[in-house]
């Protein structure tokens, strides 16, 4: 469906967009290329409004109203009410649901970098229930159309995965648990697993050099995976479902302390960017053009300070200042100029040890 066209045709005449107030409160979405899924949340947007848009293009003010570009107002109503086009609507929202999903619970600052691979793993299994379902074949079949989109997640997990993600998963309880194991006959426990196995290794030996202490969270590990020595009290089985993560090593992982203090590290992990793009917009609003004479050292330092005092502002009675009206949600990226990306993995041993010691 050209959803931006008809968007576009909306928006830039005032009387049509008049015309679509009466029919509905809500408003048309633009695409803004700087947020995540907009074309899909502009789509969700559309499908939500779509009576209104059917009552508009039927209705006497519509076919009352002439303007120079009849032919595109026609183009644009038969698209309107065209059933098939909004079928397709609601087959693009349905396999791209779980696929935004997943970017909404991570694009937060709560800490989740544990759920990532399990729910990357739902994702891409409900992303081919709902292709499957529309095209009507049995999930043993060939699709060439979910192979594309298969393709393409992977490619995207393969390029932001680092092992980090399998360990975190590997220090979650619950996916050791018998009622997580039991939702689906497919799913095994990480330490079963060959892929998250590898790499969690590949983790330890980065992070515990020294070989006494390697040997010990290997054998700390391996009572904390086959549930033995300290993790076999009914009560610590019975709440790796229940309770939340870090509260259980906290309860339950005392006489394993090289494992408990890395779980409260990598379960306290967020697995967003929204922490770095805020502390670079603060960056590139105290190093400007006008002063990049600036020092590293009084650069960061003057970051420090300026976040500090924006938390500061926010106390209850105080004054709003003008320089943080934006508050959290300020995020332009002006003067910043081009970033590069970065895949952040464990072949950056310095930078990956700045993550994990200051948690």
């Amino acid at each position: 469906m050209d959803a931006v066209a008809i968007k576009n045709f909306i928006m830039n005449h005032n009387m049509r967009l008049s015309i679509l107030s009466k029919f509905t409160p809500l408003r048309l979405l633009s695409v803004a290329d700087t947020r995540f899924a907009s074309i899909v949340v502009m789509l969700k947007r559309f499908k939500l409004v779509k009576r209104g848009l059917q009552a508009m293009v039927i209705s006497n003010e519509w076919a009352s109203y002439r303007e120079d570009d009849t032919v595109k107002a026609n183009s644009v109503k038969e698209k309107i009410l065209d059933d098939d086009r909004w079928d397709k609507v609601s087959y693009i929202l349905s396999f791209t649901e779980p696929i935004y999903d997943i970017i909404r619970v991570c694009e937060t600052d709560k800490p989740c970098l544990h759920l990532v691979y399990e729910m990357w793993d739902s994702m891409i299994e409900k992303v081919k229930a709902e292709i499957y379902k529309k095209e009507k074949l049995p999930l043993s079949a060939r699709s060439i159309f979910y192979d594309v989109v298969h393709q393409v997640l992977v490619a995207r997990w393969t390029k932001n995965n680092t092992p980090l993600h399998c360990l975190a998963h590997s220090l979650n309880p619950r996916y050791y648990s018998d009622a997580w194991l039991l939702e689906d006959s497919k799913r095994l426990p990480p330490h079963r697993d060959g892929e998250i196995s590898q790499e969690r290794k590949t983790c330890f030996k980065r992070l515990f050099p020294n070989d006494d202490e390697h040997d010990r969270v290997l054998e700390e590990y391996a009572l904390f995976s086959m549930k033995a020595g300290p993790f076999e009290d009914l009560t610590c089985i019975t709440k790796m479902d229940t309770m939340e993560p870090k509260s259980w090593w906290a309860n339950f992982g005392a006489q394993t302390p090289l494992l408990q203090t890395l779980a409260f590290k990598l379960l306290g992990q967020p697995s967003s960017s929204s922490c770095a793009a805020r502390n670079w917009s603060t960056y590139a609003f105290i190093h400007s053009l006008r002063r990049n004479r600036l020092t590293t050292s009084r650069a960061q330092d003057l970051v420090y300070i300026h976040n500090n005092l924006r938390l500061l502002s926010r106390a209850p009675n105080d004054v709003v200042n003008m320089w943080d009206v934006g508050g959290d949600a300020f995020d332009s990226m002006e003067d910043v100029g081009f970033l590069e990306f970065a895949d952040l993995s464990l072949d950056e041993p310095e930078l990956e040890s700045d993550l994990l010691v200051n948690v």
